[in-house]
């Protein structure tokens, strides 16, 4: 069977496991106080434009979210997002956990408006009845493989700090994202829209890892006790600098990405040719399509999908993710698959 219903099964990136065997035997100091993770904290202040930022490094998406979000946020104040945010729908009450609410909004294609924040900030007002708002929660790309513009990012940076705001992306898919078909935000872009952001590595031909990026200097005191008071600060924090270091010196990141978006699309002019609608228009390496039943029990005789969720009596939303290592010949396998529907 081939799997394409997720983006993150593979082990990781031939280069990056030569490099971690290299290293394994070498008494590196620990805690992430290394040549691995200094270098690799420093090709990501060059790559994403912020050389003033802490780069931390985490092992993975949950954990980062989590950390992130409980050391900004005051005990009575909670985080914005899109409902279909990751916090929001996959993270199993990690936020929650910390004592901090998710405030969930309505969104289209998993996209938020600066006018959702207005109006969620005017709505609690000064009522100390109801939690306050205290962070906006983007993903870039978001749950469903969409992507903000800059014209966007800029109005939702803005706008979060008109209403004393935080802003925080998470870029568990950061590369595809920005390698987004016709998409217009640049790596260097990023840093100047968030007080903070990730960098995913997990979801990105890493083994496992995420870089939280600290923009905003009000925001970098004491994290490394809040890692360390989470379990998340790793003893052997080698493993996860140098990974970040491999795919970022010779940009393999951002070639890695832009094969998975090249799959995807593909994919995409295929089912457009055969007439088989998608659920959303997504630009990166996730896809939505609406299938009927026998379409779906057709294509999963030979492939793994990942249902989503009914699109009615006689569809169902099926997720298909391509990856950094998805093989070429899936993909055409694939295709021929769908074009015989």
């Amino acid at each position: 069977m081939i799997n394409l219903s997720s983006d993150y099964l593979e082990g990781c990136h031939p280069a990056i496991l030569k490099k971690m065997s290299e290293i394994n035997l070498e008494q590196i100091p620990a805690y992430g106080e290394d040549e691995c993770c200094r270098e690799a904290a420093d090709l990501i202040r060059k790559k994403f434009a912020c050389p003033d930022a802490d780069v931390h490094f985490a092992v993975g998406g949950t954990q980062a979210n989590s950390l992130v979000i409980s050391s900004i946020l005051k005990p009575y104040e909670g985080v914005l997002c899109a409902e279909t945010g990751h916090i929001n729908v996959h993270e199993t009450g990690a936020i929650e956990a910390t004592g901090h609410k998710v405030l969930p909004m309505q969104a289209k294609d998993g996209l938020v408006t600066s006018a959702q924040i207005n109006v969620a900030v005017a709505l609690q007002g000064d009522d100390i009845h109801v939690v306050k708002p205290g962070m906006l929660y983007v993903s870039m790309s978001t749950e469903l493989g969409t992507v903000y513009n800059i014209s966007e990012l800029k109005d939702l940076y803005f706008t979060c700090h008109q209403n004393g705001l935080y802003m925080y992306i998470d870029g568990a898919r950061m590369g595809y994202g920005l390698s987004a078909v016709m998409g217009d935000v640049a790596v260097e872009d990023i840093a100047q829209c968030a007080d903070v952001f990730t960098v995913g590595g997990t979801k990105q031909g890493a083994l496992f890892g995420e870089a939280i990026v600290i923009v905003n200097p009000e925001l970098k005191k004491n994290f490394r006790y809040m890692m360390k008071r989470a379990g998340a600060l790793l003893a052997k924090g080698k493993l996860l600098g140098v990974q970040f270091t491999e795919l970022l010196k010779d940009d393999l990141y951002f070639e890695l990405s832009r094969k998975a978006v090249d799959q995807a699309n593909r994919i995409r002019d295929a089912l457009i040719e055969k007439k088989i609608p998608l659920f959303v228009d997504s630009p990166t390496n996730q896809l939505f399509v609406i299938l009927t039943d026998e379409q779906q029990e057709a294509l999963e005789d030979e492939f793994i999908l990942s249902p989503w969720e009914r699109a009615d009596e006689a569809h169902t939303v099926v997720r298909v993710c391509t990856s950094w290592a998805t093989p070429e010949e899936h993909v055409d396998a694939f295709i021929q698959a769908i074009l015989k529907l």
